[in-house]
Order: C-alpha cells, then structure tokens, then sequence
C-alpha cells in the first residue's frame, strides 16, 4: 500500500498513514537518514536543556551556600563590632572635642564626646546584625518560593543559616540596648 493514500479506519474515518522510522525510498534511502538527524537533534536538545537545569541548580544551591555563610559571618560582625563601627565612633569622638572645645558643661563633654560614639558604634553593629537577620532569613525562606528544586538544601546551609539568623538578632538587640543606654549607661556628673 503507498503510504500517502487514504486507508480506511474501522470507524470510518479516513486518515493518511505517515512514514514511519524503518522506511526507505527505494531510490535515495533518505527516509532513515533524515529521522536519524531528527532524533539526534532531538537528543542534543534534551541533554542542552538538562545541562542548562543542572547548571541552574547548581549555582542556586552555591548562592544559597555563600548566604548562609555570609549571613553568619554578618551576625558575628554584628555582635563583635566592626572597623567601620570603630571609624564613625572616633568621628563622632573628634567631631565632640570641636563642639566642646570653646567650652561647656561637663554633661555636655560627656555626651558630645563619649555619648555620641557609643551611639554610633551601636548604630553601626545593629546595621550589621539587621543584614545578618536578612540575609539568613532569606536562605531559609527562599526554597518555599520558586519552581521545587530536584534536591533539597543541604542541611549544613540551614544550620549555618539559622545561626547567622540568631546572631543577627542577637546583634540586634543587642544594638538597641546600647543605643538606648540600657546595658551601660553614661556616667553622670556628680552634682
């Protein structure tokens, strides 16, 4: 039967039969050829785009890796204090001997001079601690959005994660109460 003719169904429809893999032209034989190309092209495809995922899963699972840790080194800086934080504090130091240098209260020397970069090195350290909370609450949270990765986060990343979440927050609160002069307060003048 040639395979461009009508065949009849045992429904009665009428459909054209297509060529199939193991055909041939009888003067060329280009049928076969031609569905190997078509397979192997197909083949190629396949592996490309499975290459592009792994490629993509891989570099997601490093990005998450990499925040994690940096959200505990953060969280570490933001309890310890930072060189940054040390740098604004003898600004605010230096910018509290000009104000007082013509003179003024001995209050006013002990805020101007020593208040001031307290509060900028706890402004600073919170700043720090603030990114570590984000950054580990980021890599915690993100597998819960997006398309579901073939593997889960590896554990390491999460514990490493939960704990630059905890010392950011540590970091914060810490912060905070030293901003507000709740751990340590500024000594008084007497009188």
């Amino acid at each position: 039967m040639n395979p461009t003719t009508p065949e009849a169904v045992a429904d009665g429809a009428k459909t054209t039969e297509e060529t199939t893999e193991g055909t041939t032209d009888e003067t060329t034989g280009t049928t076969d050829r031609v569905t190997a190309e078509t397979d192997a092209e197909t083949d190629a495809d396949a592996v490309e785009e499975s290459d592009d995922d792994t490629a993509e899963e891989t570099s997601g699972r490093l990005a998450a890796a990499s925040a994690a840790v940096v959200s505990a080194g953060l969280g570490v800086v933001g309890l310890t204090g930072a060189w940054s934080g040390r740098v604004a504090a003898e600004r605010e130091t230096l910018i509290g001997q000009i104000k007082t240098s013509s003179g003024g209260s001995a209050a006013q020397q002990i805020n101007e001079i020593y208040g001031d970069a307290w509060h900028a090195t706890a402004l600073v350290n919170g700043l720090f601690g603030l990114l570590a909370l984000l950054v580990g609450g980021y890599v915690l949270v993100r597998p819960a959005f997006g398309a579901p990765a073939r593997q889960p986060q590896a554990g390491w990343v999460r514990a490493v994660a939960r704990g630059g979440l905890v010392l950011g927050i540590l970091g914060v609160l810490i912060s905070v109460a030293m901003y507000f002069d709740l751990i340590v307060a500024l000594p008084t003048t007497a009188g």
